[in-house]
């Protein structure tokens, strides 16, 4: 494997908006077997919750001395628990872990962390269900890469 690849796979792992969903296919694509280009990848994903939190734990601190911020964040904040505390109490760390699962643009392990930040989750928890989550997805974007475009012709009749 040339560093160019590996950088790149854990580059796009790590990327919020591509995650497994791009950093699978293009290593496959430059010819790292599949086993390696989803572990890589997984492996570099799940490590996005502890980055996450150092890094909204860090701006967030610095952000909230400027009385604007603090006063949007609340409110911000009191209004997203009050809209989803029910889905929260109801479905916890398992619907975290779903959300992250399903592996399309807005469900991956950035999203999951900063909405679980947001809503003050149990850090360990959230990682927990973060890592479950990235394992499922990755377990997923694997299938769907190993099977081909081909996979979906089961779905669609031909005429």
């Amino acid at each position: 494997m040339s560093t160019t690849i590996f950088f790149t796979t854990v580059f796009l792992a790590f990327l919020p908006i591509s995650e497994l969903r791009g950093a699978i296919p293009y290593a496959v694509a430059r010819g790292l077997p599949l086993w390696q280009a989803a572990a890589l990848a997984a492996f570099c994903n799940a490590l996005v919750a502890p980055v996450a939190y150092l890094f909204l734990d860090t701006a967030h601190r610095l952000f909230y001395r400027w009385g604007f911020y603090a006063r949007l964040f609340d409110r911000f904040v009191e209004r997203s628990r009050a809209k989803i505390h029910a889905q929260v109490e109801r479905y916890g760390y398992l619907g975290l872990l779903l959300f992250v699962a399903v592996p399309l643009p807005v469900t991956g392990a950035w999203t999951g962390t900063l909405g679980a930040w947001i809503l003050g989750l149990s850090r360990r928890r959230t990682m927990l269900a973060v890592a479950g989550g990235v394992a499922i997805s990755a377990t997923i974007v694997s299938l769907i890469v190993g099977l081909g475009a081909g996979a979906l012709s089961i779905f669609v009749k031909e005429l």
